[in-house]
């Protein structure tokens, strides 16, 4: 069938449902993320691009249209077929190989690295460092081990412990960042976040690349780790590579406190460039509407770690949830900082703890 998006036109195998092993897969839920990349592209300028995982090859073929120089791999014969055949139908100039692109990442660089795969990106990671000179971007759609739903996955995948808690999401995309973070410093590379958001069942980060041990332990100095107490909902958050857990929660004295770490503490944007790339995103983008306004939600973000779930936390209470902005107004006009945040609609960040919200919210 033929699919339309950004301005290109490709054909992709029918989708029959999950993915099968030795079938090109083509994800119509993934358009906002490749939308998104577009306009990321266009913000950047151009340069050199290349789809480690290209499949029907839709994202090179979109960085092609944006003026870049695409390269597809796959190690699959018919993605790489398929792929060309694209590049073709579109009128465009993009390199496609046959080939894993794991040892093509030793052997040349790319100004920006794209790793988006079925599943976990880790087996990717070590090489598309050493091959990325400016962008590395991920996608990772394993979300039930990043988020600590299949705990033991995570553990191996990532080398840290999840923690599936009501901030799931984010749960994932800081864990992700720690492995990505603690990756590039084994390179002399420093990671930094300049747009990042956990969508639907996937987490999709961008990452500036900056290469001198200086930039690598700066980057290492935004891990940590989060104690999260399983009766309150009380957490804090500990920096450094060294977790040391309460023996109870310091709000209710509980003691299922449970650990998850390390996570990247740090920010996970840069507000001058998201304004960049929301400014590309045109109206030919079929999710533009959609793209424009996470980005201003995330804009909007408090940008600190862990958020709260209005909800759980009103359950939590044995209380009725009162309206969104009803509930972040009074936590304001007690001093603190709240806001909402793109992980959900009922979601919100605030510096102040879990007993605060309380007492600003209920008394």
């Amino acid at each position: 069938m033929e699919v339309t998006e950004g301005g290109v036109t490709v054909a992709v195998p029918e989708q029959s449902g999950d993915r099968k092993e030795g079938v090109v897969f083509f994800n119509p839920d993934q358009e906002l993320n490749r939308d998104i990349t577009a306009a990321v592209l266009r913000a950047r300028g151009s340069g050199t691009y290349l789809d480690a995982t290209a499949a029907s090859g839709i994202r090179g073929v979109r960085a092609a249209r944006e003026g870049w120089t695409a390269t597809c791999c796959d190690v699959n014969g018919e993605a790489v077929a398929l792929a060309r055949e694209n590049f073709e139908r579109n009128g465009l100039q993009g390199e496609v190989l046959h080939r894993d692109a794991r040892p093509l990442l030793y052997e040349r660089r790319f100004d920006v690295v794209d790793v988006d795969p079925f599943g976990t990106p880790i087996p990717f990671v070590d090489p598309a460092v050493n091959g990325t000179r400016e962008l590395l971007c991920v996608t990772a759609t394993d979300t039930a081990p990043l988020c600590g739903a299949h705990f033991d996955s995570g553990v191996r995948s990532y080398s840290a412990v999840p923690r599936n808690t009501e901030y799931h999401p984010e749960m994932g995309l800081r864990v992700l960042l720690s492995a990505l973070a603690r990756t590039a410093a084994r390179y002399d590379a420093g990671i930094r976040p300049v747009l990042c958001h956990a969508t639907r069942h996937y987490v999709r980060v961008y990452l500036e690349l900056e290469r001198s041990a200086t930039d690598a332990n700066a980057a290492v100095d935004e891990l940590g780790y989060v104690d999260h107490c399983q009766d309150c909902l009380y957490r804090r958050t500990v920096d450094g590579l060294i977790a040391d857990p309460p023996d109870a929660c310091p709000n209710c004295g509980g003691e299922r406190v449970v650990t998850a770490g390390p996570l990247w503490l740090g920010p996970t944007r840069e507000p001058g460039f998201l304004e960049a790339v929301r400014a590309e995103l045109t109206d030919e983008f079929g999710t533009a509407d959609r793209a424009r306004e996470l980005l201003e939600r995330i804009a909007g973000e408090l940008d600190r770690p862990t958020h709260y779930d209005q909800h759980r936390l009103c359950e939590q209470w044995g209380v009725g949830a009162t309206a969104m902005d009803e509930f972040l107004a009074l936590l304001r006009a007690a001093g603190f900082a709240a806001s909402r945040t793109h992980f959900g609609g009922t979601t919100f960040e605030t510096d102040a703890d879990v007993a605060q919200i309380r007492a600003a919210t209920l008394d």
